[in-house]
């Protein structure tokens, strides 16, 4: 079934007792928000009484995919009657349409994700994708190579060393991920996890795997899932691949000049780009809840509306994917790295981050509904020592849990030598290991009453750049959080004053690694808490590419270093 979250509460708990409240949905592909009239009884099973099945066709949505069925009452003219609506009739990408879709193109269109967040994929004829449905070979050279595709030092990572021969690893289609590319001549699209042939089991580097693992372990050890939702800031430039390369990234053309975030005008400018994201968004059910401009020369921002944990991560990844395809055909390009000027702010991946047990409606970090959980009512009735108002219990384990990691998991944040440059004072950016109830200096802003309703309270790691991988950075923060639920974990400090002011650590805060080297050392500990909830085949593997970024940085001469001694040594 659905689980529907409410924002009122009938007092009037008979059967038959009926008023209208506002919900919204839970574990679905976008935000819902709509009044309809709902009575529940005791095992929670939730009836929607409405005037036309069109109110809750956005409810089903994704029910296929969750193997869910939600039970509707529906009133017409002619007659009353209960009717179970089946999922496969009313969501877009049911089976019969993806057989459609395979019916009418020659070839399907595959994608991956490697460890750098960049699409990996081919073309692969219809006939083929229909016979390879459990998998088809996939040169795993995608996981031994950097993002200009030089491959990585055997001493680094295990997979690229030649002896091996750079063997063949299954690329399993997700059935589920099925989408239509609509600047492809709506190509079928479908992601791919990634698998070792000799085990059947999942590749421990392949981002999404390890978002699937991280979110069946919530799961299975607590019972619970999470929504996320991520804000991707990029600038653009009216530039092509072929310009880039002739200026050797310098002197590119902004696409506006000077700084006008929340502009209602400068998106007319460049119309057709603009909307041509939008719309091939909405083709692509990738749904947007904001999309603006932001402060600085060419700056947007778009905000992929909360979901699940992997739907979210899908449409992130698809989504800076249509910005450089719509760019492409618009003379644009933009750029999701950190820190494009060194003198203007950086582009930011803020993560929103609640969660929900299976058997609870609503959000756990609201106390009301924590209260409620079996998890949470077994835990002893003491006080914590730096309780969070109008916060559950359960935020602060997940919170603490997330503090704790944080160090360890820097290299997935910021996972470039450029992602650093971000992470400086005066810019907004989190330096330190914090947090704070509305307050966008530290690491973590907590997103609480009176701000926001009790079910909308959640946590924004501020940490992660536009560069950072989706899958891996959700992944993350999951594992961390779930650590701290499991242990019960007390915040280590007290929340950030919004007065104080940084000037070069608040007292009890740690300060975040200032370079690439610092953080993936701090991953590679032995006692690293990202070894302990990500593993060590991921751990290993990722540290040895990052390691293999920072050599490359080391023996790279810049721009800066020939303006700056060129003439004058």
């Amino acid at each position: 079934m659905v689980i529907l979250i409410a924002e009122g509460r009938t007092d009037d708990s008979r059967e038959d007792a009926m008023k209208p409240l506002r919900f919204s949905g839970a574990n679905l592909a976008e935000q819902l928000h709509f009044t309809v009239l709902v009575k529940g009884d005791s095992n929670r099973q939730v009836n929607v009484v409405a005037p036309n099945i069109d109110y809750i066709k956005k409810l089903v949505r994704k029910c296929a995919m969750n193997e869910h069925t939600l039970l509707v009452s529906v009133e017409s003219n002619d007659a009353k009657k209960e009717k179970k609506v089946d999922p496969e009739s009313v969501v877009p990408n049911s089976n019969a349409k993806m057989e459609e879709a395979l019916a009418k193109h020659s070839h399907v269109k595959l994608s991956g994700c490697d460890i750098d967040g960049i699409p990996r994929g081919k073309l692969v004829v219809v006939s083929k994708f229909s016979k390879a449905k459990d998998g088809l070979g996939f040169c795993n050279v995608v996981f031994a190579w950097d993002s200009h595709d030089v491959v990585y030092s055997a001493r680094d990572v295990a997979m690229a060393d030649a002896e091996t021969g750079y063997p063949d690893i299954i690329a399993v289609p997700d059935l589920a991920s099925f989408r239509q590319i609509p600047w492809e001549r709506n190509i079928p699209l479908f992601l791919v996890d990634f698998y070792d042939p000799r085990t059947s089991l999942p590749l421990p580097m392949c981002p999404r795997g390890l978002l699937k693992s991280v979110i069946k372990r919530g799961i299975d050890e607590l019972g619970v899932t999470a929504n996320v939702g991520i804000e991707y800031e990029f600038f653009n430039f009216k530039e092509t691949p072929d310009s880039i390369a002739e200026k050797n990234g310098t002197n590119l053309q902004k696409l506006t000049p000077g700084m006008f975030g929340y502009s209602v005008t400068r998106p007319i400018i460049n119309s057709d780009y603009f909307h041509g994201i939008l719309d091939a968004c909405n083709d692509l059910k990738i749904p947007l809840e904001c999309y603006h401009t932001e402060t600085g020369p060419g700056v947007y921002e778009a905000a992929i509306q909360y979901s699940d944990a992997l739907t979210l991560c899908d449409n992130a990844h698809l989504f800076k994917t249509v910005a450089k395809s719509i760019g492409l055909k618009h003379g644009v390009m933009p750029t999701f790295m950190a820190k494009p000027h060194n003198n203007l702010p950086g582009c930011s991946g803020h993560t929103h981050v609640s969660i929900t047990a299976a058997d609870i409606p609503g959000n756990l970090f609201d106390p009301a509904v924590a209260a409620l959980w079996p998890y949470a009512i077994e835990s002893t009735v003491t006080t914590p020592k730096h309780a969070i108002p109008q916060t559950s219990r359960v935020l602060n384990w997940f919170l603490a849990g997330v503090l704790e990691g944080l160090p360890s998991v820097m290299p997935i944040f910021a996972p470039t030598i450029n992602s650093y440059k971000r992470l400086v004072e005066n810019y907004w950016a989190p330096i330190t290991v914090s947090y704070g109830v509305e307050n966008r200096t530290t690491s973590i802003r907590l997103i609480t009453p009176p701000t926001a309703p009790a079910n909308a309270t959640r946590l924004e790691i501020r940490v992660p750049g536009a560069d950072a991988n989706p899958y891996l950075t959700v992944a993350a923060i999951l594992a961390c959080g779930y650590e701290g639920i499991k242990r019960k974990l007390e915040l280590p400090m007290p929340a950030a004053e919004v007065t104080q002011k940084f000037d070069g650590g608040r007292k009890n805060e740690i300060r975040l690694a200032r370079n690439l080297k610092e953080a993936y050392e701090a991953m590679d500990a032995s006692d690293s808490m990202a070894r302990q909830v990500l593993g060590n085949g991921f751990v290993d593997h990722y540290v040895g590419t990052r390691k293999h970024e920072w050599r490359v940085w080391e023996t790279a001469v810049t721009n800066w270093e020939v303006s700056r001694y060129f003439e004058v040594i």
